[in-house]
């Protein structure tokens, strides 16, 4: 699954809150990670992340592994001598009594009654002698029950009893099955076509007409169908489908046949349309959609490929998502050597989903701004979304569904290979993007960020509880995942690396693994014992930050690794864990990536002195690292020289800002060392300098008005000659990295102070007022958004709101939105929030308008107000089972940075149920003590710097 884009994206200078769902793609809802230091910001052209690395399709060979599936399935495997072994202790599960072959599911829909009738038969085989059966449900009324083994009826009317808590269904049987026996299991129900986007939901189109979807990952297939609803307990399928004439049935599979039946709820003829039977698949993978949609496809893979949306869509915004998909399965055929194995691929943009797309296999699910994409209205950073999100969802067609975790704990075997695989294939096909760079910025940031908390997780988190696993859908599991699988790919050699990928995939086909089963494979690829140097990474939270001392005597280093925390207060009892640190040493001759500190603290001797070296290469390994002062100013030379490459001058800065925040340095000498990049030329940089900007300034939001004049002075005086060299006018043909420097710099700049840059940036608006659509470049619509309402009124509120109503893209309509927020007067602040629950926004799209709130402390004050007083409402709209109120709770405490805020945090939520937001609370805790704490470490050191400089003066102008 790929979180909603705000968890993946950067946007510097309009300083909306990083938010981290992902749930990638973040969970299905908005799981948020609090601004603060280390935390990434928002750029208004929405840079998003990606990873890859230059490497050659050319070796990779043709697929020559047939798929077939084995006849007796791989079932979870919790032996303590496995590599692979997880704790299940405490884990809420079904018995073991039996276990499921087949299901053969019909549904039909009422649109009128948002119901539908449902009939599940499933096959079952008797693992150990039982006299009854527990499977998972939710929110469906079963109206029969029949039980047959070997043939034989066991029970028409056996008795049923719910368990609310763990949401099964027991049957007793009232005799006993025995071990071997084949049983079918046959349910007539009636289920809810909710409006909560899990499960089988309806959403809604334009024009009011609906479309029944469905979303099960975790845990909501049980609210389709009475299920086995655990990713090892994998069956097939048969889905029949009954729906009238004008719509559209879709599934997993493709059609076997459709005919003609009677129908339950109308009484008339409709038709049935049953598909064929499907492979091997967790329970959460299953899809169907009965809808009215139209189609584009495409004949450039060896299977048919289609882009599917509704009605009011334009079928030319769907052809380059379908053009990424034909190329990335070619891709992934021949990276794994395995071929694609099922018979079609369908790719649908849903009006109302919660994720950012979702991989069910054969049938992916996006949200509409995540797969169409207009080339005239939408800017350079929404391409290279949908790109990674296509990419995305296309790689768990084999790391995920066609070999998957056996438990959730092992979520992160799903989601982070799919992000690594997306960066890796989308650098392979957009070079120029250069993507691996972008990726030091945004995936490995965003997870240092989360992981720098005492409440973030391991990467193999226990999970006991459904409303634990949709929690773990972060950062965590999405970025760090990936960025591991990155450290460790640099590690042993890319070739190496996927060649242990083919071996994984090749043994483990239609079954499911644990995360000692991929290090295995890679053991086996490269003869190393990996498990070895990985285990300590993925079962353990947080990571180190390496200290290093210089001996000019035998020119050598010391380095020493300790945790790093965000609040700047490890405990001992915190400190024991020693990481195998991927040393990564760049000096003069290249990089030795073998070098490992395996102790607390160990010496390596530089063959070529201390001239110049850097730790960590391209920011290739999960660490940071804290030089000398006098290291850092000769860093800051070399990168004036050319001898640091742009990821490890981005990554240099991150981890200076990174560290002044939690007190490893003064926050007066990151200000230095930014001011002396001014004449810094790449984008992914600037981005960078740009964050770390921000993270000051939103740590500083409630200090008094001269000093956040003074930073904002900063801030101008550093980027507005760049933002004026650029420009910001756009040709046809603009390079894809240069549209998004310009926009960056652009908005920076003008929100920042520039008198020329807004001037332009209210005449485009005006223009676009006035109905030419084309003033505002789509890459700087954000900006020219944002700097409008921060210095307008009511009138240019209205304005935008009604572009939103107008827009003819979701692009366009998310842009409005979030850009809503940004206007300061206390009256267009209560407007905004009144707008997020006046029924005008969708439910997914909640977080969009309070988000822009974050950029002042009157924002900042009112949103939390809004979401105490209108909790009760905001907990009946977004459940906390289905995990969007997380989302919204972490945003409306995110800007907080005081122990007196924090403490009115901890008092609001001390009697509520925290249960689906309590991970995602506590972490917003955490982050608003790690600001408190950076507060009070350097207030003085800031003002004094902002004096010394010169910026409280140019502060007043």
């Amino acid at each position: 699954m790929k979180p909603p884009i705000r968890s993946l994206w950067r946007v510097s200078h309009l300083q909306i809150p990083r938010t981290s769902v992902i749930r990638p793609d973040c969970r299905r809802s908005i799981q948020t990670l609090s601004t603060s230091a280390g935390s990434r910001s928002i750029t208004a052209s929405f840079l998003y992340s990606r990873l890859s690395r230059t490497s050659s399709t050319a070796a990779f060979k043709r697929p020559t592994l047939s798929l077939v599936q084995p006849k007796i399935p791989k079932m979870c495997r919790f032996m303590s001598d496995n590599p692979g072994a997880a704790n299940t202790q405490g884990r809420i599960v079904l018995p073991t009594d039996v276990v499921p072959k087949h299901y053969d599911v019909t549904l039909e829909v009422d649109f009128d009654k948002f119901t539908f009738e449902g009939t599940a038969i499933i096959d079952l085989d008797v693992a150990k002698d039982t006299n009854s059966i527990s499977l998972n449900t939710v929110e469906l009324e079963i109206h029969s029950t029949s039980v047959h083994a070997d043939g034989a009826l066991v029970t028409s009317s056996p008795t049923l009893s719910y368990d609310a808590d763990t949401q099964t269904t027991t049957i007793e049987l009232g005799k006993s099955l025995s071990k071997g026996q084949k049983v079918q299991l046959k349910h007539t129900y009636t289920g809810q076509l909710n409006d909560k986007m899990a499960g089988f939901y309806r959403s809604k189109r334009r024009d009011g007409k609906y479309l029944a979807v469905t979303q099960f990952e975790a845990t909501d297939a049980r609210r389709a169908l009475p299920c086995f609803d655990e990713p090892a307990l994998k069956a097939e399928f048969t889905v029949t489908l009954i729906a009238d004439e004008d719509k559209t049935c879709l599934s997993n599979m493709d059609v076997a046949k459709t005919e003609t039946v009677d129908s339950k709820i109308t009484g008339g003829k409709r038709k049935a349309v049953k598909f064929n039977r499907s492979p091997r698949m967790s329970t959460y993978l299953l899809a169907f959609i009965i809808a009215e949609l139209k189609s584009i496809s495409t004949d450039k893979f060896r299977l048919p490929i289609k882009v599917w949306m509704t009605p009011e869509q334009n079928e030319e915004d769907g052809k380059f998502a379908l053009d990424v998909a034909a190329k990335t399965l070619a891709f992934y055929e021949k990276a794994f050597q395995a071929p694609y194995p099922l018979p079609k691929m369908d790719m649908v943009a849903i009006p109302d989903f919660a994720a950012g797309a979702m991989e069910n296999w054969g049938l992916v699910t996006y949200r509409v701004v995540d797969l169409l994409f207009d080339q005239k209205s939408a800017g350079a950073a929404t391409k290279e979304r949908v790109a990674e999100v296509v990419q995305h969802e296309l790689a768990h067609q084999w790391f995920g569904n066609l070999v998957t975790m056996d438990f959730w704990d092992g979520l992160w075997l799903n989601e982070g290979f799919a992000t690594w695989m997306s960066w890796y294939s989308c650098n392979e096909f957009y070079p120029e993007w250069k993507v691996w760079e972008t990726f030091v910025i945004d995936t490995l940031q965003g997870a240092l960020g989360l992981d720098g908390l005492r409440s973030s997780h391991p990467i193999e988190v226990p999970v006991h509880r459904a409303e634990d696993i949709n929690q773990i859908f972060d950062a965590i599991s999405y970025s760090k995942g990936s960025s591991v699988l990155r450290m460790i790919s640099k590690y042993l050699g890319e070739e190496t690396f996927i060649e242990g990928i083919r071996r994984y995939i090749k043994k483990h086909a239609w079954g499911n693994t644990q995360t000692g089963d991929l290090w295995a494979a890679l053991g086996d690829a490269s003869g190393k014992d990996v498990a070895h140097v990985m285990d300590i990474w993925t079962k353990n939270i947080g990571y180190p930050v390496v200290a290093v001392t210089e001996n000019e005597k035998d020119s050598s280093i010391t380095v020493k690794q300790n945790r790093f925390l965000r609040t700047g207060d490890v405990k001992s009892e915190e400190d024991k864990v020693l990481y195998p640190v991927m040393l990564s040493l760049r000096t003069k001759d290249g990089v030795d990536e073998s070098l490992l500190l395996t102790e607390r603290e160990q010496t390596f001797k530089l063959k070529d002195g201390l001239d110049f070296y850097k730790l960590n290469a391209d920011h290739s390994a999960f660490y940071r690292t804290s030089y000398t002062p006098e290291r850092l100013t000769k860093l800051g030379e070399a990168a004036q020289k050319g001898l640091l490459s742009v990821e490890d001058r981005a990554g240099m800065i991150a981890d200076a800002g990174a560290l002044a925040a939690s007190g490893y340095g003064k926050t007066s000498g990151i200000l230095s060392l930014l001011q002396s990049f001014s004449t810094e030329t790449q984008f992914v940089v600037w981005n960078e300098i740009l964050t770390r900007i921000n993270a000051v300034r939103n740590t500083w939001i409630f200090e008094d008005e001269s000093t956040k004049d003074a930073l904002k002075a900063f801030q101008l005086n550093l980027c507005s000659a760049k933002a004026h060299e650029l420009g910001w006018e756009f040709s046809e043909d603009e390079d894809h990295i240069m549209s998004q420097f310009k926009s960056l710099m652009f908005g920076s700049a003008g929100l920042a102070g520039d008198k020329k840059i807004q001037s332009a940036a209210k005449e485009m608006f005006s223009k676009f007022t006035a109905g030419d659509y084309a003033a505002i470049h789509p890459n700087l619509r954000a900006s020219v958004f944002a700097m409008v309402l921060r210095d307008g009124g009511e009138k240019e509120w209205d304005a935008i709101l009604a572009r939103y109503h107008s827009a003819p893209t979701s692009d366009e309509k998310n842009t409005c939105l979030r850009s809503l927020g940004r206007a300061k007067s206390p009256e267009l602040i209560q407007k905004t929030l009144k707008l997020a629950l006046s029924g005008e926004v969708k439910t997914q799209d909640i977080y969009m308008p309070i988000g822009g709130l974050g950029t002042t402390s009157g924002g900042v004050e009112k949103r939390w107000e809004w979401m105490t007083s209108n909790w009760d409402e905001l907990v009946e709209k977004l459940p906390p089972s289905m995990t969007m109120l997380s989302s919204v709770v972490s945003i409306c405490a995110a800007g907080f940075t005081s122990e007196k805020q924090l403490s009115k945090v901890e008092q609001f939520f001390a009697d509520k149920d925290k249960k689906g937001y309590d991970r995602s609370l506590q972490q917003s805790m955490d982050s608003i003590k790690a600001k408190a704490n950076w507060l009070e470490r350097d207030g003085e050191d800031v003002l004094g710097w902002l004096k010394e400089n010169g910026y409280l003066e140019k502060g007043k102008l």
